[in-house]
């Protein structure tokens, strides 16, 4: 059975949130079997920083979409987007 890298681009709500606490809080999210393989920050604008995790799933768990509603279900999430997607 395969497995699916996505580099996953997190909005914060605002340039407040700490974004250490905000990695952990979106690694206690993920259902399992999903994990996190590291993450990146972008300078967006204003102080505003993405966190750009890269997260993998296993093929069976229907791609991305668990991950993407579990990152959106975070308090101070403002927004998920998918940056790309491949197969390991």
């Amino acid at each position: 059975m395969g497995k699916v890298a996505a580099k996953l681009k997190v909005m914060p709500e605002s340039p407040e949130v700490d974004l250490d606490e905000l990695q952990h809080e979106l690694e206690d999210s993920l259902s399992e079997g999903a994990k996190i393989n590291g993450f990146e920050r972008d300078d967006v604008a204003f102080g505003l920083v993405a966190l750009l995790p890269t997260v993998i799933v296993p093929d069976d768990a229907g791609g991305t979409e668990a991950v993407e509603e579990a990152f959106a279900d975070v308090e101070t999430v403002e927004s998920v987007a998918v940056e790309n997607v491949g197969r390991i």
